[in-house]
């Protein structure tokens, strides 16, 4: 069986696999697949097979009609089955937690919600490599995964920067709070940041302009921090609202230090 391997560019010049033989040799090789589509109401043998490899891995499983298939397909050679995989690997958020105690500093993490354009997602990452932030922690679903975009856009930043990918934000966030982090949540309505405490175990959750962060993630957050906004526009990009609170807690753990 022929490999189809070729890129979408509507998707952020996202590497896609094409056909049963190469999606499941991908999985197979450990090569992180971030989600997959499959004709909806498929269900012989392959196709079984790649869905039981699928929640293995946890990989977003997305069934879906032959026209959707036909649209991405760069072949027209899909057999049923297309898989998204990622440009780069994906990080555990313990080798975030270890970073920083290689480091001997408190953890300082990013965490995006809704942050689905691969241009945010990447200004974002090269942010947090130069702020000093020891990882990036992005949800499985709603979300960009690590495509050649976000890896251009980060500035090479996505090669030192480790980019964890977690099925529940919120549960990764209780999680973390039972070692000792605490979170902060950009919201234009909350305390002015520099009002705030941001010093010591950190996270930083932002979300997008549009819809914000989620109800769910907001609740687990402790802290909730606006940026004093002068203009008549009452919003920020997402990359650059993280830019700004990234830095305040910077300025904090120098003025501390």
């Amino acid at each position: 069986m022929e490999n189809k391997i070729n890129h979408l560019g509507e998707a952020g010049e996202q590497l896609i696999i094409e056909g049963r033989n190469p999606v499941l040799e991908a999985f197979r090789s450990g090569k992180p697949i971030d989600k997959i589509f499959i004709l909806d109401g498929c269900q012989d043998g392959p196709i079984r097979t790649i869905i039981r490899e699928a929640k293995k891995h946890d990989t977003v499983l997305n069934f879906v009609g032959r026209e959707r298939l036909n649209q991405v397909s760069g072949t027209g050679k899909h057999q049923g089955v297309i898989a998204f995989a990622a440009a780069y690997e994906y990080a555990q958020v313990e080798d975030m937690l270890e970073l920083a105690r290689s480091r001997g500093e408190d953890p300082f993490l990013i965490l995006l919600d809704n942050i689905e354009d691969p241009h945010n997602l990447g200004a974002i990452i090269r942010t947090a490599n130069v702020a000093g932030a020891h990882g990036v922690i992005i949800p499985k679903r709603r979300a960009s995964g690590l495509t050649a975009t976000v890896a251009k856009t980060s500035a090479g930043a996505l090669n030192y920067t480790p980019v964890a990918k977690v099925t529940n934000l919120s549960r990764a966030m209780e999680e973390l709070k039972e070692k000792g982090m605490w979170f902060v949540c950009a919201d234009m309505k909350g305390e002015a940041m520099y009002r705030l405490n941001l010093t010591g175990p950190i996270g930083l959750v932002i979300g997008n302009e549009g819809e914000g962060v989620g109800r769910l993630v907001k609740e687990n957050c402790d802290f909730t921090a606006g940026i004093p906004m002068k203009g008549e526009i009452d919003s920020l990009n997402a990359s650059v609202a993280a830019g700004v609170l990234a830095y305040e807690i910077v300025r904090q753990r120098m003025r501390q230090s």
